[in-house]
């Protein structure tokens, strides 16, 4: 079963602005749920929609664990799944653009050293295997959710966690780095802690605009802001220009009537996009889609046609990086 809000989503259609734009989309997901289904065929619709997708970077979301599997190895198994769709999409038989080029997959790094035959696990399932997401966003309002891997409050600060980290960089992995606004100053502290460690901060690191945060989008971005001018001091840390249009970011688009225009997301959401652009430099930041995430409140093809507006002005060369350049090099592609 697919999406239901794609009669929602179609109620507003509008031209493909620079087609011929490089995309690498560095941040997307694949599942089979009860509820949707989003598999390649799904996300194909959407990546067919006008714009020049040619590579994709899957990211994990606890899709296809190996029940077969111990505990810490049956992520492997979405590595190994993904890993097909990626040998599908190869084929040349699914269109030109490559799906999952490159896989982020998951591991556990509160097993600490023991972590490191997981992750050479992962590199054996796939030669796409380029790092790991350890989601770590934890909040105490019961109002907003914590991530998916049920991570404890100062996770990134655990001296366990930070033993399985150790490992990334000795085999060339990366660390996708998800969490809320007030846990930057963590992840500070981590990118000085590992300076030889690749980080990418995915979602601008989750700006709240729920719960504690309902109405305080003004103080939420300020914060924000005074945190990332730090962040953008560690030259190992990369960030993903995207997934800020989920339900916890606030801006509560999927709860309208009519999907918003890409005028609209430009106009709501761009503060975030151009500080951390100027922040970081094109050099370091990269659009994503984090679909089928984001498709709660836009369709791929506004979405992109927002980020294309955001920065009609830039160069060509700075445009080649955000859209694709800058993942291409972090994820090796």
């Amino acid at each position: 079963m697919g999406y239901q809000n794609q009669a929602w989503l179609d109620q507003w259609r509008e031209p493909v602005i620079e087609p011929d734009q490089l995309i690498c989309d560095p941040h997307h997901h694949l599942w089979d749920h009860i509820t949707h289904r989003y598999l390649l065929d799904e996300f194909k619709q959407d990546i067919d929609s006008g714009h020049r997708v040619v590579s994709t970077v899957f990211v994990e979301c606890a899709s296809m664990y190996n029940v077969d599997a111990a505990v810490a190895l049956a992520p492997v198994g979405e590595t190994e799944f993904v890993n097909g769709v990626a040998a599908m999409s190869a084929s040349g038989a699914y269109g030109t653009e490559r799906i999952a080029a490159g896989i982020v997959g998951f591991a556990d790094l509160m097993l600490g050293r023991k972590v490191a035959a997981v992750l050479d696990a992962h590199m054996g399932a796939s030669r796409r295997f380029r790092g790991i997401r350890h989601t770590t966003g934890w909040h105490e309002s019961q109002s907003v959710r914590n991530a998916h891997s049920n991570p404890v409050a100062g996770q990134m600060s655990d001296s366990t966690f930070r033993v399985g980290f150790a490992e990334l960089a000795p085999r060339g992995l990366s660390f996708d780095a998800w969490f809320y606004h007030p846990q930057l100053k963590e992840l500070i502290d981590l990118a000085d802690a590992f300076p030889n460690t690749q980080i990418i901060l995915d979602h601008f690191g989750g700006p709240l605009g729920i719960g504690p945060y309902e109405g305080k989008a003004a103080e939420v971005f300020q914060v924000w802001r005074r945190d990332m001018m730090h962040l953008a001091k560690r030259p190992n840390v990369a960030v993903k220009l995207g997934g800020l249009v989920m339900p916890i970011n606030g801006f509560g688009f999927h709860k309208r009537r009519k999907p918003p225009t890409s005028d609209e997301l430009k106009a709501l959401t761009g503060d975030y996009y151009r500080c951390a652009i100027e922040q970081f430099g094109p050099e370091r930041c990269m659009f994503e889609s984090n679909f089928p995430v984001d498709r709660q409140s836009c369709s791929y093809l506004v979405l992109w046609n927002s980020f294309k507006k955001l920065v009609k002005d830039a160069s060509p060369a700075e445009k080649n990086l955000l859209f694709h350049d800058t993942a291409a090099r972090i994820y090796r592609l």
